[in-house]
């Protein structure tokens, strides 16, 4: 059961996790936040899985906390307390990167606060031309190093511009956030959805192995000197290459057509 507010569709190799309360904005609730490091957490045992989508419902993909169901108890909070809330958020996140799987972001609106960081924690994000993106913390007294936007942002857009988000909280447009590297699609609104379903598409049909190695590579080597990382780039391509995907590969482009990977949906039957 999903928690309220947030609805999980399991197709399988594709799971969609959207958030529901666009009344609220899909603001975040205590329980929401639970069951979602809770199904990052049992999808990483999925053996089959091949893509995570997260979006939203309504004119938001996510703002953050809910005022009245997290702001205003926390502020009734103790030590204890308010670092046991803010553990919970940083699980989320570590349960999205430790996920072998991509994880897409769909992202349909407004996107700010702990949402900002949730995008931030996919893989990768197709974004709707309204949805604007700010990492807000500052702007409530909070850092702006909240749930590893810290160490995630300067990865993505750079140092400079990373300071800058976090450390103003101000919001960008979309066109923006893709100059910069932090979206990788902005499409139409109205075509969101379907574009969205052709980028997954194409994941979907992707070496499951070699999109599994391709993310904890670049989870891992951020860790790494160089030379480590050409090291575990070498085994781990060694690795695959003895496996039946990389035969394929080869045939397929021997033989001019699409690659078949073991377990790969046929065009138009990723869901």
């Amino acid at each position: 059961m999903s928690a309220q507010g947030l609805h999980v569709v399991d197709a399988g190799a594709l799971v969609t996790l959207r958030l529901d309360r666009p009344d609220t904005l899909n603001s975040l609730t205590f329980e929401i936040y639970r069951e979602l490091t809770d199904t990052f957490r049992r999808l990483r045992a999925r053996e089959h899985l091949r893509c995570v989508v997260v979006t939203g419902t309504g004119r938001a993909f996510c703002t953050g906390g809910d005022v009245k169901d997290i702001i205003g108890p926390l502020l009734s909070m103790d030590a204890a307390q308010l670092l046991g809330f803010t553990r919970m958020t940083c699980d989320l996140v570590g349960a999205m990167r430790a996920l072998p799987t991509p994880i897409v972001a769909s992202l349909n609106g407004t996107v700010a606060g702990a949402g900002a960081a949730i995008a931030l924690a996919c893989d990768l994000r197709v974004a709707a031309e309204s949805a604007r993106i700010a990492f807000l913390f500052v702007k409530v007294g909070l850092a702006g190093a909240d749930m590893g936007a810290a160490y995630l942002l300067p990865r993505l857009v750079g140092y400079g511009r990373a300071s800058e988000l976090l450390m103003t909280g101000d919001f960008i447009g979309a066109q923006e956030a893709l100059r910069i590297g932090l979206y990788n699609r902005v499409v139409p609104q109205e075509t969101l959805e379907a574009e969205t379903a052709a980028f997954v598409a194409r994941l979907m049909r992707g070496p499951r192995e070699g999109l599994r190695a391709t993310k904890d590579a670049l989870e891992r080597e951020q860790s790494m000197s160089f030379e480590q990382a050409l090291g575990h780039e070498a085994r781990v391509q060694a690795e695959l290459m003895l496996r039946p995907d990389f035969h394929e590969g080869f045939a397929a482009f021997s033989e001019r057509r699409p690659a078949r990977f073991q377990g790969a949906p046929a065009p138009g039957d990723e869901a």
